[in-house]
């Protein structure tokens, strides 16, 4: 027999940020159907009986609801607290409710490199080997893996966030000793201005071994492993250490996570993509465009134009290259939101290209591919179904940039011809 909303109160659920657990049966028969954060769980859980529940959450929400007969809850410091731990309770239980596909390739994980200086990033499972702890098509190895991730946005945002208390590598390319990208290091400091700037290996490793415990959903373990350092510093006299620590174990507590306040509307929610396109000057200059297509609808605020310097003339070679550019151009730019799908202008020499650039710097997200026939109208769309995206939604992100595109290549013809 399904819950009332009247039997709320006997769940006592309290007015602050935590994860909650929707169960059926009792005793060793108990099973777990669904579990979500919040930012108030008894707020969140109060929606879950509104009436127009099918209409928000969708049908699959209102069966596991139909056939819930108890709550369980977990109360924690922060928004960002109850993301990681509901990520872990997922894992582990792996409930019906919360699959957004048949398997777990459509979530996103957060994964640290197995490298000299490990990097952090955020990757599909789709694109991931778990067997062997692996990107695929790829030697990029893994040293853990966590999630999964519902949200793909608020992956990120928390990410942000939990990079401002324990730093870490986010950059597309490695940053090993002694190969070409060694000097991102040095620009390393730059990005935490905020930490002592001759941070060394050890300090950052430990870095690194704080996010994968608060990443993983221990955080009880990592404010004890925190605290028992800081003790250590301080009697070693080692002062300056010490502060640091207790400023991130206060941070762990008052965190600022705004950006994780807006919940997750499940099955309505519009996908983030991006879209890009080139267009040619005369046969010489280049120029590529980046557009946002978020809930189906054009983020112009977000639109970037980039000069192609690489190429000139205009050939099938040459538009991969351009391709290839622009994209690697926009991947240097880690502090812009990655989308869950990357949509570009061609057949499946582009998106071939275009998995390339992607598969080099280690980021799984999917390549959608565009065709157009004679009269450059969509004629079909490459890797929809696998991105999770639909086609309509693709064909308007491909349709915006090519817009965005010929506005930029005219105004920039105007001007040649002006100063010409």
């Amino acid at each position: 027999m399904s819950m009332e909303r009247t039997e709320l109160a006997k769940f006592d659920l309290p007015d602050c940020p935590g994860v909650y657990l929707f169960t059926q049966g009792k005793g060793k028969s108990k099973k777990i159907l669904y579990i979500g954060k919040a930012t108030s769980l008894k707020d969140r859980v109060r929606s879950y009986f509104d009436s127009e529940l099918i209409a928000t959450r969708g049908p699959r929400i209102v069966d596991m609801v139909t056939m819930a007969d108890g709550i369980l809850h977990e109360t924690t410091p922060t928004v960002l607290e109850a993301l990681v731990r509901e990520a872990a309770l997922i894992r582990e239980h792996l409930p019906t409710a919360n699959a957004m596909g048949k398997d777990d390739k459509t979530f996103l994980y957060a994964v640290i490199t197995d490298e000299e200086i490990p990097r952090v990033l955020a990757i599909r499972g789709a694109e991931i080997d778990f067997k062997k702890s692996k990107l695929l098509l790829s030697d990029l190895k893994f040293k853990a893996i966590h999630g999964p991730f519902p949200s793909g946005y608020q992956l990120r945002a928390a990410l942000r966030l939990i990079r401002k208390i324990f730093p870490f590598f986010d950059t597309p390319r490695p940053v090993g000793e002694g190969n070409k990208h060694a000097r991102a290091k040095i620009e390393f400091n730059k990005q935490i201005g905020h930490y002592p700037k001759d941070m060394d290996k050890s300090a950052y490793m430990r870095s690194i071994r704080n996010v994968s415990l608060f990443l993983s959903g221990r955080v009880k373990t990592l404010r004890t492993t925190l605290t028992k350092e800081m003790n250590r510093f301080a009697k070693e006299e080692r002062f300056e250490d010490a502060a640091v620590i207790r400023k991130q174990l206060f941070a762990l507590d008052h965190v600022q996570d705004v950006s994780l306040i807006t919940e997750d509307r499940g099955d309505v929610q519009g996908p983030r993509i991006e879209a890009y396109d080139t267009a040619h000057l005369s046969g010489t200059n280049a120029i590529g465009v980046l557009v946002v297509i978020e809930n189906s609808t054009p983020s112009k605020k977000e639109y970037r134009t980039f000069n192609i310097k690489g190429v000139s003339g205009k050939s099938l070679n040459n538009d991969i290259a351009s391709l290839k550019e622009l994209l690697s151009r926009r991947l240097g730019h880690t502090e812009w939101p990655l989308p869950k799908a990357f949509v570009v202008d061609g057949g499946k020499t582009h998106k071939k290209a275009a998995e390339e650039v992607l598969r080099e710097v280690g980021i799984g997200i999917p390549v959608v591919a565009v065709v157009k026939d004679e009269k450059h109208r969509p004629r079909e769309v490459l890797g929809s179904l696998r991105a999770g995206i639909t086609d309509a939604d693709a064909v308007l992100a491909n349709s915006e940039a090519h817009r965005f595109s010929l506005s930029k290549h005219r105004k920039a013809r105007s001007r040649a011809l002006r100063t010409g």
